[in-house]
């Protein structure tokens, strides 16, 4: 897997923050030429996410260390699994193994999360997205954690999507002038733009926009929504999805069901690193 480079540069800083000028403990008790072999243990279950990033942390730490991994992608583990074997100087798998496992417990914290909501909607056309909540640095592999897991990506960032939100209306003067001013200016994209209510619903439809997201609307107006665009335009649900509800929105007939808990509050996973 290709590591882009801002990856390569956040996982640089990480260790540049938990190593700075050096492992104290490891340096006054371990020989530096001392080797050891490590496992990385599942310690519940969980949708492991993110080992190519884990790889390129001792990787940064040691290009000697040698990482193999002993899990799939994306397959379901169990308490006490072994993920990976790593082998290498004692110190340089010391010095990587907490940024490894935070970045590993986090992602597949993320896409045991994403699973949990695709299962739920698994039969319906709804598809599940992740949204620009992310932490900041860790975008690239937060979204790759989502389709990990079962879910799609939205728009990455700011530059490849079009999204007119509610203040994007306000300063443009109305949706039908936001919509137009964004059509004249990028007439090969397509045009998202987030509604509050049905009345907005109807001015985006006739405005000719080719995504609408019901931001937050009651179930009454998800299903209306559903009747009136008749497929005009295809509608994404967005605002206080959870586990309960989500089969329900999706039976409304929705095309996507987009969710900032995927990155913003997805519990980490119980994982460990130990030396044998």
């Amino acid at each position: 897997m290709h590591i882009p480079a801002s990856v390569r540069q956040f996982i640089l800083n990480a260790l540049e923050e938990d190593i700075g000028s050096g492992d104290i403990t490891s340096e006054a008790l371990i020989p530096e030429e001392h080797t050891s072999t490590a496992v990385i243990i599942a310690k519940q279950s969980f949708i492991l996410a993110g080992m190519p990033f884990v790889k390129e942390v001792f990787r940064c730490v040691d290009e000697t260390v040698k990482f193999k991994p002993l899990a799939k992608e994306g397959a379901r583990v169990k308490n006490k699994d072994i993920l990976a074997k790593i082998t290498g100087k004692t110190r340089a798998l010391l010095a990587s193994e907490r940024v490894a496992l935070n970045i590993l417990q986090r992602l597949s914290g993320t896409a045991t999360l994403t699973n949990e909501f695709a299962k739920r909607i698994k039969g319906f056309k709804a598809k599940v997205l992740d949204t620009r909540k992310t932490t900041p640095g860790m975008r690239y592999m937060e979204k790759y954690a989502v389709r990990t897991g079962g879910g799609q990506n939205h728009r990455f960032a700011l530059y490849d999507g079009i999204l007119i939100k509610d203040n994007h209306i306000k300063a443009a003067e109305g949706i039908k002038k936001a919509i137009r001013l964004a059509r004249k200016n990028h007439h090969l994209l397509k045009i998202e733009i987030e509604v509050q209510n049905l009345k907005e619903l109807k001015e985006a439809l006739s405005a000719g926009a080719d995504v609408i997201m019901l931001d937050n609307m009651p179930l009454k107006d998800i299903k209306e929504a559903v009747r009136l665009s008749q497929g005009k335009a295809l509608l994404e649900v967005s605002g206080n999805v959870t586990l309960d509800n989500i089969r329900e929105i999706a039976e409304t007939g929705v095309d996507f069901i987009s969710i900032g808990a995927l990155t913003h509050s997805a519990p980490a996973v119980d994982i460990s690193m130990k030396i044998t």
